[in-house]
């Protein structure tokens, strides 16, 4: 069938057409409209609006497609695409939040309709819905993806920015959270800022997935028009067209992709908010937040609390919740696309809103976060430096198990005593094992701890230097 012969038919179809339910794309084989109680669930405009940049932008891309290919004259596509130019401006304009169209599809449709007449009719030429929402989520996902990833850069780059004005603060590093062995406070900083990183990669990684065109493959088996499908995916910015049509319209693993990398992003957060909730106590002491991202309490007039932490600590929660959903949604589906896949949407929107929502805010609150040295030198204690004891045990020949066995029975000495170890005389120490020397005031430099560890990775000062040098070689601002 030739062109002229596509247009003759569509011309007829449309004089013949019935009039369905209203707000509808699919109403000619239906006699009436949906029961008033059908009505608020199957419409799912208040979600999906906000992809109106989207689907103007696929059917542009389409109106090109149809009118290289011989389906749309001339005259038809230009018509269409400057239509779709006023549209576009009246939806900017804040125009249609409240219409009564089922979804975003059905609004633009209309709206075309508005500014072209019957010819908008003809846009949606070997297209469905299915491929349409497919094409729009993911061009929506793939710049989310884009502000995502600056948004956790520059998370990185303030802690990064921390650990530089922190290098010469030495706090207690914890592990079961007791004291384990002093650490730089920058070190600590940038235990945060390769989790980021990574998170930043994978977020690249998932927005390449979700750069896979699913336009041209209609509600399941594809055009049956000879559109070229690798220029619409250049023109939208996919990197290449969907490989199979059924698999296309119904695909929503990337989805699954972005919720999780949100999802592992939330759970970093949360483990970052915990250290400085505990930090920022009065017990601990450690490091200030800013007081612009703390508040006080309606009762107790002292209180200044890390509320930014805790909001971020909930909202981790609520990622997982997110990414569950989709799990759970997608699970048992047939092969093709369903109704089901319309609440994909909610959670991929939410995920992005909630660290669209945190990220800034614990930006902001590192970017003012100072650590206290005087409270850190202060709670240092002796025994942190119990691993450099059996350390210079080792050195002089002492095989290690040895050696912990030695300097486990001094700090049980020291509990008895209730002297710190650094106070015990020497001559314990050297009943404990000959090895040790009379001065032992060297042994308990914290300084000199912190520094031996100068393996690539490291606390000491160079090593943790080299880490700051490779985090902003890898943000682009080394």
């Amino acid at each position: 069938m030739n062109p002229e012969e596509l247009v003759s038919m569509r011309d007829e179809n449309e004089a013949t057409k019935e009039e369905g339910p209203k707000g509808s794309l699919w109403g000619g084989r239906f006699s009436g409209g949906l029961d008033p109680r059908m009505e608020p669930l199957n419409r799912s405009l208040s979600v999906d609006f906000r992809l109106w940049r989207e689907d103007v932008a696929g059917s542009r891309a389409w109106a090109r497609a149809l009118g290289a290919a011989g389906v749309l004259e001339a005259d038809d596509a230009t018509s269409i695409l400057a239509g779709l130019d006023r549209v576009e401006a009246r939806l900017a304009a804040g125009e249609g939040v409240d219409a009564p169209e089922e979804d975003i599809h059905t609004l633009v449709e209309r709206m075309l309709g508005d500014e072209v007449g019957p010819v908008a009719g003809r846009l949606h030429t070997g297209r469905s819905r299915n491929d349409q929402v497919a094409t729009d989520l993911r061009l929506w996902g793939m710049a989310a993806a884009r502000h995502t990833e600056q948004a956790i850069d520059a998370l990185a780059t303030a802690f990064v920015d921390l650990a530089e004005r922190s290098l010469d603060v030495v706090i207690p590093g914890y592990t079961h959270l007791q004291q384990g062995q002093p650490v730089r406070a920058a070190h600590w900083a940038m235990s945060h800022v390769w989790p980021l990183l990574r998170d930043r990669t994978a977020f690249e990684e998932a927005r390449s997935m979700a750069a896979v065109l699913p336009l041209g493959s209609g509600a399941l088996a594809g055009c049956p028009f000879p559109v070229d499908r690798a220029a619409i995916a250049d023109e939208l910015g996919f990197r290449r067209p969907s490989e199979n049509s059924m698999d296309a319209v119904s695909d929503r693993d990337w989805v699954l992709r972005f919720l999780f990398c949100a999802a592992v992003t939330g759970i970093h957060l949360s483990r970052m908010a915990e250290d400085l909730i505990l930090f920022q106590t009065r017990e601990f002491g450690l490091l200030r937040l800013p007081e612009a991202f703390t508040t006080g309490s309606s009762l107790m007039p002292q209180k200044r609390n890390p509320d930014v932490a805790e909001l971020a600590r909930g909202k981790s929660g609520r990622l997982v919740g997110d990414l569950v959903a989709v799990l759970t949604l997608v699970k048992g589906l047939p092969t093709g696309y369903n109704r089901d896949l319309q609440e994909d949407k909610s959670a991929l929107f939410d995920g992005i809103d909630t660290l669209e929502l945190v990220l800034p805010a614990m930006t902001g609150a590192i970017e003012g976060a100072a650590f206290n040295a005087a409270r850190a030198r202060s709670i240092l204690g002796p025994e942190l430096l119990s691993t450099d004891l059996a350390e210079y045990l080792v050195r002089r020949g002492v095989p290690f198990r040895e050696a912990h066995e030695v300097i486990g029975r001094l700090v049980r000495e020291s509990e008895e005593r209730s002297v710190p170890l650094d106070q015990m005389p020497s001559e314990v120490f050297q009943a404990a094992h000959p090895a040790f020397p009379s001065d032992l005031a060297p042994l308990f430099d914290v300084e000199a701890s912190v520094e031996a560890r100068a393996v690539p990775g490291g606390t000491s000062r160079a090593a943790v230097v080299d880490q700051i040098t490779e985090a902003r070689s890898r943000l682009g601002c080394g």
